[in-house]
């Protein structure tokens, strides 16, 4: 583990804030699927934090993890040397952030190497793994092991669910709709409408056309007329 040495003042308050996040029970599940999903002659940890970010800390178990989750040979690490340099480590940490962002990870939920390498933030890299997780169970393309029961599924948006000939149809209908709104031209059809089209079912469509910023423009514009 590497050796912050102490802390003090204002930097020490954050860190206890900061350890108080961290999740005991969590890192019980997180290295239970770590090992299920490694498989081979993967050893489990001591329970600790501590324990927990030196057996991941050389960046080798994250690797493997990330690839254990791709078909054989289509995984996103080539290469794991097996290395005591520290650069040679956290940049294996780095590859191993790359390609989980790659992979689904949303950035928000992506620890920095120093969190794990440091010890400064080991709430972070529970979250990256957790989320890592949550986006292997939601892919559900055979390649994750353990407890389906570990993880949430991650929710699915509107976008998915509408073919590109619905959202034609629904640009009709908008169109349609905005001309017979008492004058309104399509100018009336703000940014925030033509994004509304996009992600929510055609009946709220147009209900946001017929009582929404669409026919106020056409009073106004009547007005002004």
């Amino acid at each position: 583990m590497a050796n912050r040495g102490p802390s003090y003042g204002l930097s020490r308050e954050v860190q206890e804030k900061i350890d108080q996040k961290y999740d005991p029970d969590l890192e019980q599940r997180l290295v239970d699927w770590i090992v299920a999903q490694c498989g081979g002659n993967l050893e489990k940890p001591q329970p600790g934090k501590q324990n927990f970010q030196k057996w991941l800390m050389d960046g080798t178990i994250l690797c493997r993890l990330i690839n254990s989750l791709y078909p054989r040979g289509k995984e996103p690490i080539k290469k794991i040397p097996e290395t005591q340099m520290a650069f040679k480590q956290m940049e294996k940490i780095s590859q191993f952030l790359q390609a989980a962002e790659a992979y689904g990870v949303t950035t928000t939920d992506i620890f920095q190497t120093v969190d794990l390498w440091e010890g400064k933030d080991m709430a972070a890299v529970q979250r990256t793994l957790m989320a890592l997780g949550s986006v292997a169970i939601t892919k559900d393309d055979g390649q994750y092991r353990g407890d389906r029961d570990w993880f949430h599924r991650k929710a699915q948006g509107y976008r998915r669910e509408f073919s590109e000939e619905q959202l034609r149809q629904g640009q009709s209908l908008i169109g349609l709709q905005m001309g017979s709104n008492r004058g309104a031209s399509q100018a009336g059809m703000t940014g925030y409408g033509m994004c509304l089209l996009l992600h929510l079912p055609h009946h709220c469509l147009l209900q946001e056309c017929e009582g929404g910023p669409g026919e106020e423009w056409g009073k106004n514009h009547s007005h002004h007329r």
